[in-house]
């Protein structure tokens, strides 16, 4: 008898010699969190195991180096070059298989695209590379420009010798105790550079035709069978469009598949992209669910081996819907794992309101980590990287909590804390509770946002919190609490120039509130949203300012932008930014469906607003003090400062009193639930502020 939800998610599949429980596959994930010579240590292990514990079938570990030497896709990825690697490697299966998981591990030589060494890159070509969507970036330094990074072409010799060492990862792989071995051959990692039409320019047997641009992975998956034996599966992930000009397409895709599967290849991954193109490789938050399934569905109609499918899948509802309609054998999540381990251990007993989706932020597991090379975090986890708050302790000495502010920073503290046996109530000043989550998901491709926010509503439901809406409550009504978190976050700047107050300048709030009343949460008494005239003028760099131009010109408008910056957004992710410049400019993101903007959006930068006048002219200066002006019908002030006044108030009456989020300073989501998940965790009844104005337990701060 079959799940009676989910009854193609839930039954088996073999691969090769060994059966998968459950159709849920780990894609492999680059959390570059191994040590610094490549060896596996308590990270990896926790955070493989965790998913495994989280009921998923087939895990498949990412991105390990078959040469440290010569190239590292993370400066801290596993690596799988050495024979003293095999006992921690083993020590990681262990963890997987006693949870019931079947296990692989993925080998990457990043080529190009290495993220250490820095130089002397190689490839299958010479070539000059612009790739800042890639951890394996340009480095620009503060006083410099870009220049691009110089690739040098890889000798036949050196080619023999990296085929050699590949088949050697494998070989450790499997006395390691894993299931299987998968080769990276997608993203323009070193196989994909091989394969590529538009990366591999070679003459010699490496290039030219079709055949020859897929020597270099057959050559290594029959040195891997003659090391490991014709028993030990071999998988392969590869992108079924590359989305550049010149790249592969989705004929070649298959015709690679059948080829692959010729020469002993136990299943296929078929993901999607290159780095020149990188929103199509990391989908970020614009990308719907289950974008790129079509090539998986493509591929699966040439070959007999199992064939796995991933990118933006989220609810398991959809994913049986892919199994069910035979469009792949497999369902690859890899960052919804990172999001919520527990994915399909939630599935399997019905409880998908309890799912924490990933919002394809790539805030935490790719710009604040890996990209900047340090170890993956995740912006809606705290638990990723920090084990801290996987086992929560209960509170030595429960006390009452006040958190001000219902926004995604107060309600992650007050879920924490009230997991760990603390009297929370939450105040916040609208009606209802999501803060600034409910303003960018009302911009075009922004509506992942709402489901963060709907899971966050549903705990403070599910635990009990209480809740009061449409209240500011003052240091009086504050004293009772024994602890105070201020989260009031942002608001909009008003700077104090002529014609600020004028009818026609509004805020990015005004324009950014839901039109509708779509959801459960929404409150009768919120005002619609303000309707800007034909022509708008957005003042500011921030997120403020990107989801109201980007909500504007969908809307049919011509925006400018107007920053006092070199350039708009770059504090962006580099991916998210990669689309919304190509939407600005008319276009969109590669494979990403919806029609362009009516008009595009203008960027003025180097330039502030100096004074507004009630016919709409603007006035504006530029860094170099040249004056220019505009018409606009409306103005939206986009720019944001912290709210914080409340928390100097309780200093001042002796409050104990903490302050997070964009109230200290205005950053992201990832810097507002952190910040609360270690206030909650933090809590004790004996709490006070150390000389930092931080809270500590007194018991903990000066031990007796």
């Amino acid at each position: 008898m079959g799940h009676p939800h989910f009854p193609h998610l839930f039954s088996p599949i073999r691969i090769g010699n060994f059966v998968v429980p459950n159709r849920i596959c780990h894609v492999p994930t680059d959390i570059s969190s191994a040590n610094a010579d490549g060896s596996v240590n308590q990270r990896v292990i926790t955070y493989h195991e965790q998913i495994a514990k989280g009921g998923c079938g087939l895990i498949i570990v990412g991105a390990s180096s078959p040469d440290k030497a010569t190239g590292r896709p993370t400066v801290t990825c596993v690596c799988v070059d050495e024979d003293p690697l095999i006992p921690g490697l083993a020590e990681l299966a262990e963890a997987m298989h006693r949870h019931g998981a079947r296990c692989a591990v993925q080998i990457q030589h990043p080529g190009r695209q290495a993220a250490w060494p820095r130089k002397n890159l190689m490839s299958a070509s010479d070539q000059v590379i612009d790739i800042p969507g890639s951890a394996g970036h340009e480095i620009v330094y503060a006083e410099d420009v870009a220049k691009g990074k110089s690739i040098r072409a890889m000798t036949v010799e050196e080619i023999y010798d990296l085929v050699e060492k590949f088949a050697e990862g494998a070989w450790r792989v499997q006395q390691a105790g894993f299931d299987c071995v998968e080769l990276h051959a997608a993203h323009g990692y070193l196989i994909a550079q091989f394969m590529s039409p538009y990366v591999n320019k070679r003459h010699d047997r490496f290039g030219g035709s079709f055949l020859g641009r897929m020597r270099f992975p057959l050559e290594i998956i029959a040195r891997i069978r003659y090391k490991c034996g014709r028993d030990f599966p071999i998988g392969i992930r590869y992108s079924g469009v590359e989305w550049v000009p010149g790249g592969r397409e989705l004929d070649e895709t298959v015709r690679a598949a059948k080829l692959f599967e010729e020469h002993g290849v136990a299943f296929v991954d078929i993901s999607a992209g290159i780095f020149e193109a990188p929103a199509a490789v990391m989908d970020p938050m614009y990308y719907p669910q289950g974008w790129n399934t079509y090539t998986a569905e493509e591929v699966k109609k040439h070959v007999r081996i199992p064939v796995i499918t991933s990118h933006t899948l989220r609810d398991p509802g959809y994913c049986e819907r892919i199994l069910a309609e035979g469009k792949a054998d497999l369902v690859g999540l890899s960052r919804q794992m990172i999001a919520d381990p527990q994915w399909a251990n939630k599935a399997y007993a019905g409880q998908t309101q309890e799912i924490r989706k990933c919002i394809s932020c790539l805030v935490g597991c790719w710009q604040e980590s890996l990209m900047i090379k340090r170890h993956m975090r995740c912006a809606i986890n705290p638990a990723v990287g920090d084990e801290r708050f996987l086992d929560l302790q209960p509170a030595k000495q429960p006390c009452r909590v006040a958190i001000v502010g219902g926004g995604p920073g107060g309600l992650e503290a007050a879920r924490i804390a009230t997991l760990r046996g603390h009297k929370v109530t939450v105040f916040e000043k609208t009606g209802e509770l999501g803060g600034a989550i409910l303003l960018c998901c009302t911009a075009p491709g922004k509506g992942k946002m709402r489901w963060y926010a709907d899971w966050l509503r549903y705990q403070m439901q599910k635990l009990g919190v209480e809740v009061h809406l449409r209240q500011a409550p003052d240091v009086d009504t504050l004293r009772q609490f024994d602890v105070v978190v201020v989260a009031t976050g942002g608001r909009p700047v008003r700077p104090a120039i002529p014609g600020v107050d004028l009818p026609l300048v509004v805020t990015f709030e005004d324009v950014l509130r839901c039109r509708t009343k779509g959801c459960e949460y929404y409150p009768e008494d919120k005002p619609p949203p303000v309707e800007c005239g034909q022509t708008v003028l957005v003042w500011g760099d921030h997120f403020a300012a990107a989801d109201a131009a980007e909500r504007l010109a969908a809307d049919g408008r011509k925006v400018f932008v107007v920053t006092e910056k070199r350039s708009f957004a770059l504090w962006m992710e580099p991916c998210h930014r990669d689309v919304l410049m190509k939407r600005f400019a008319g276009g969109n993101g590669e494979g990403l469906p919806g029609r362009p903007f009516a008009q595009p959006v203008t960027v003025i930068a180097n330039t502030t607003v100096t004074e507004i006048h009630a016919d709409g002219t603007v006035l504006l200066m530029d860094a170099e003090f040249n004056r220019s002006s505009l018409r606009a019908d409306s103005v939206v002030l986009a720019n944001v400062e912290p709210q914080a006044e409340l928390y100097q108030q309780l200093l001042d009456a002796g409050i104990t009193a903490t302050c997070i989020g964009d109230a200290v300073r205005v950053r992201n989501l990832r810097a507002a639930v952190t910040e609360g998940a270690n206030i909650g965790l933090a809590l004790e009844g004996d709490a006070k502020l150390n000389a930092n104005q931080a809270v500590v337990s007194r018991s903990t701060a000066w031990p007796v």
